[in-house]
């Protein structure tokens, strides 16, 4: 591809100038489960994976709506690509706004991103399975060397083996042999005694290769340590990811249904049975599918667009309330992206399920995004125990 002009346009001209080459790409890293390391590399080439770093580390300082644009542009390419740059956006929001982290150690993740590195958490477990819904994590730190020894497993690491930077959820040793801490370690992803255990072999989303990853004693120095606390401190969600993270993840499921309706529509424009002598667009049925496609995606714009425009200008104000509304629109956002994909299918038939038509691909990946945190029943019960004041 050409390259893109980094200049003249805005982030998300740019974003959208690599959709059709994306598109191109995401059928074999699907069918191969390959990461997609060309895309990732066009990314930085637009200068797109700096685009929530603090301009003093040479991003761009983008905030939640300038990630939300870039992010639903790049998933009508390649939902996988745009899942990967979502959780990089959301990571390099958070250090930036962080009070703990160290101000070196954040200009210097910030400057590699910037670089063309990829920053992602590994927090999911075999014993504990995701955090969020509680529990101590088994991956264990160390006090040694002057800093920190860290060993455990983690599962479901997206695009691990692509990553530059990865940030750890662990329990850590108590300096007085009290409770342990919680919290994040930083580690360089060549670090020795880490290992990528090569397991995904997942329905849908194939290409972020979310593998296992393995620490074997790994030394992390002190400053690496980045934000360790009581676990009680850990009982209330960040203001920032607690937006920052339902916007993204939909907006990377987002442009699925786009994608799958622009099938449709060439599809049934190109589609004249003998028997009709007409074009499938001519039916009135087929003209009403596609209306609904419209409006579940139009719906979906304005959910994203409207939830990042209230946090980039400070509404609403408590978190709490924040947080229950950011999950409304995840739950919204990914239902209307799963009910339009499933209404193009349905109107195709066959041919959308055979495994050379792109509808088939946008289908499964459409389905996972249920899965990510937080889920509809965490969404509903904070909602209801807010209403009944009992948080």
């Amino acid at each position: 591809m050409g390259a893109v002009d980094t200049v003249l346009l805005t982030p998300a001209a740019r974003a959208a100038a690599l959709v059709e080459t994306f598109a191109g790409r995401a059928a074999a890293n699907d069918r191969d489960n390959r990461l997609p390391l060309e895309n990732i590399a066009d990314l930085h080439a637009a200068g797109l994976l700096g685009l929530t770093v603090p301009k003093s580390e040479g991003g761009l300082g983008g905030g939640l709506a300038d990630a939300l644009a870039v992010i639903t542009t790049v998933s009508r390419g390649d939902a996988s690509t745009a899942l990967l740059l979502s959780l990089h956006y959301q990571w390099h929001a958070l250090i930036a706004a962080s009070t703990r982290w160290p101000a070196a150690l954040r200009a210097r993740v910030g400057r590699v991103a910037v670089d063309g590195g990829l920053i992602n958490a590994l927090r999911v477990e075999p014993e504990l399975g995701t955090p969020v819904r509680g529990g101590l994590p088994a991956t264990r730190a160390r006090r040694a060397d002057g800093g920190w020894r860290l060993s455990g497993r983690k599962i479901y690491s997206t695009g691990a083996a692509l990553l530059h930077h990865a940030v750890v959820w662990a329990a850590a040793d108590a300096e007085d042999g009290g409770e342990p801490l919680l919290g994040y370690f930083l580690l360089p992803m060549d670090a020795a005694g880490i290992g990528i255990v090569p397991t995904w072999d997942h329905l849908g989303m194939r290409a972020t290769v979310s593998d296992d990853v393995v620490l074997d004693d790994v030394r992390v120095p002190a400053d690496h340590a980045v934000d360790l606390r009581p676990a009680a401190e850990w009982a209330a969600p960040d203001p920032l990811i607690a937006t920052w993270n339902p916007v993204l993840i939909s907006a990377a499921y987002a442009g699925i249904p786009e994608a799958a309706r622009d099938w449709l529509v060439q599809w049934l424009n190109g589609r004249t049975p003998t028997n009709l002598g007409a074009p499938l667009s001519s039916l009135y049925r087929f003209q009403q599918v596609v209306g609904e496609i419209e409006a579940l995606i139009a719906v979906n714009r304005r959910l994203l667009q409207h939830a990042a425009a209230d946090f980039d200008a400070g509404r609403p104000g408590d978190p709490v309330r924040a947080s229950i509304e950011a999950g409304f629109v995840k739950q919204a956002v990914t239902g209307n992206a799963i009910r339009a994909v499933e209404l193009a299918v349905e109107a195709a038939g066959n041919p959308a399920l055979m495994r050379a038509n792109p509808l088939e691909r946008l289908h499964r990946d459409v389905l996972c995004s249920r899965i990510h945190s937080p889920q509809n029943d965490m969404i509903l019960i904070q909602a209801g125990r807010a209403a009944l004041g009992l948080l």
